[in-house]
């Protein structure tokens, strides 16, 4: 009889449990950050409001990190932070190879963090990869040579350019090997808040089936169209100019394995190569729209105002590009990183700071971030206290300054500069530019060190970028000097100022080029 009451009793005790449980999940709610809003198992649609029942969705345990992207700086990150030994979930839009017309040159700088990352070997000959020493810079018929400063280090040590899918997917296929690496295809459609920390992510699958993944850390790497980027930081985002691009077909640069930017009217454009036997033409056109390719309009402005302007070694290649009519654009986007530190998420790549493509440092300005991110979470066995995190991780911003600042300024800089105006000052600021840069030497592989990533010293970005100015004033007063020209030359340094602070500005003067009075920047990991 005893044994009898026992059993009844532990029965009835489940039932109350079960029943208890399910009143608290019921009553449970978590609001999701991007539109839609979950309130006891149904969700609040954005366009109007009305409820809905909510989907079934899979709630994930195991995993660390997910990302949010793979492309080049989610794939990187994913395989970087898997070798660390975390457990990491991938979620990318589309896992097809991408075909792009940037993201195709990457700077010796941003080589060097490739191997440190150890991905070298995904930039390779295996997609066709080819070396790049340096840059050839043309102007009304004349050019100047400006080689990489490589001599200290190992002869395989350059630039490298390629195909952009390739590279990517040989960087998703490497770290699709890693055991700890779920590489999914989905759309993330909103991020998961709970009391002010992101917990993971809403996504739907290839098949259009809605699932829920958890994390302790979310890194959202979706591209210069991140609709995520928003929740995690005030973008304010500029489109000075749009890229057409086309390929030549078995033609030489007249500079073998070298880029080539022409300084031409109305904006620069430029070769490279991204195989053995393809060139990338892009071609700038300011603004936010070009020609119509359908009407004919490009393919005429493309022969009437830029064919004239190209080396003559590559203009029936040019002109044959043009005829095979497989022509692309896209719009050139810059914006400064401005974020809002939020517990349990980070932006990263495109989503979180771009610059002007125009000298290839995107790449570069990535892979240098992943690379102090995996050293700062290195010492962190666990994520799960977001706030401390958080706190911790605000160091990311000051630290990273060095190389994203000196790139992102050089960037905007040089595109400014590079374009033809019909003010006098800037076209004065143009020609010294071009007459600073061909004196060879420190005036020079100076500059060229600073764009190739070698170099991320923002004071010597400072100092160079007005010496060109100083020097174009100097240009003035020979051999004598007028009124006419000393004001010239004070409307020069007046252009030049107009020019670098507003994005010295835009990127913070004391992060920029006193990071060590941040408090931020001596942040200690948290204590385990």
């Amino acid at each position: 009889m005893v044994s009898y009451e026992y059993v009844l009793g532990g029965v009835l005790a489940s039932l109350l449990a079960s029943v208890f449980i399910m009143i608290i999940n019921s009553s449970r709610k978590v609001k999701v950050v991007g539109g839609a809003r979950s309130v006891n198992g149904f969700v609040r649609l954005p366009q109007n409001g009305a409820f809905a029942p909510a989907v079934v969705v899979e709630e994930e345990k195991g995993t660390d990190v997910v990302i949010v992207g793979a492309g080049v700086a989610g794939a990187a990150l994913a395989y970087t932070l898997a070798k660390e030994g975390r457990r990491v979930h991938v979620i990318e839009r589309d896992l097809s190879e991408p075909d792009r017309i940037v993201g195709e040159l990457l700077q010796p700088g941003g080589y060097l963090k490739l191997i440190e990352l150890g991905l070298e070997d995904c930039a390779n000959e295996s997609i066709d990869a080819q070396k790049v020493f340096g840059y050839a810079l043309y102007k009304d018929g004349k050019d100047t040579k400006l080689s990489y400063p490589l001599e200290n280090y190992s002869s395989d040590i350059a630039g490298r350019s390629f195909h952009n899918g390739r590279f990517i997917q040989r960087m998703r296929e490497k770290a699709a090997t890693l055991s700890n690496v779920k590489l999914e295809q989905g759309t993330v459609t909103t991020l998961i808040e709970e009391k002010g920390t992101i917990k993971g992510v809403i996504y739907k699958n290839k098949a259009g089936e809605e699932f829920r993944t958890y994390a302790p850390l979310t890194i959202v790497c979706d591209g210069c169209f991140s609709n995520l980027r928003k929740n995690l930081s005030a973008p304010k985002v500029e489109s000075p100019s749009c890229f057409v691009g086309l390929v030549l077909e078995n033609c030489d640069l007249p500079h073998a394995n070298h880029g080539h930017v022409i300084l031409g009217d109305p904006s620069p454009v430029l070769f490279y190569p991204i195989s053995s036997t393809e060139i990338r033409c892009l071609v700038d056109v300011p603004g936010t729209k070009v020609p119509s390719v359908a009407s004919g309009e490009m393919a005429k402005y493309l022969k009437t105002v830029v064919a004239p302007q190209i080396p003559p070694q590559l203009y029936n290649s040019f002109i044959a590009a043009i005829d095979k009519g497989n022509i692309k654009s896209m719009q050139n986007k810059s914006m400064a990183a401005n974020p809002l530190p939020t517990p349990g998420a980070l932006l990263l790549g495109d989503s979180f700071n771009m610059r002007h493509p125009l000298t290839g440092g995107g790449m570069t300005v990535a892979l240098a971030d992943i690379v102090l991110l995996r050293d700062l979470l290195k010492p962190l066995h666990d994520l799960n206290d977001a706030a401390a995190l958080c706190n911790y991780l605000e160091s990311f911003y000051t630290l990273r300054k060095p190389v994203s600042s000196t790139i992102n300024t050089l960037a905007g800089a040089l595109y400014k500069v590079f374009c033809a105006s019909p003010d006098p000052a800037r076209q004065e600021m143009r020609e010294a530019c071009f007459g600073y840069l061909s004196l060879g030497g420190i005036c020079s592989y100076g500059p060229v060190s600073l764009l190739s990533g070698l170099n991320p010293r923002p004071l010597h970005l400072f100092l160079h970028f007005f010496a060109v100015a100083i020097y174009g004033v100097g240009r003035l007063m020979l051999p004598f000097p007028s009124p006419q020209r000393t004001w010239l030359g004070v409307r020069l340094i007046l252009s030049a100022s107009g020019i670098i602070f507003p994005i010295i500005k835009g990127e913070g003067v004391r992060q920029m080029f006193f990071p060590a009075t941040v408090p931020a920047y001596y942040r200690a990991p948290p204590v385990q």
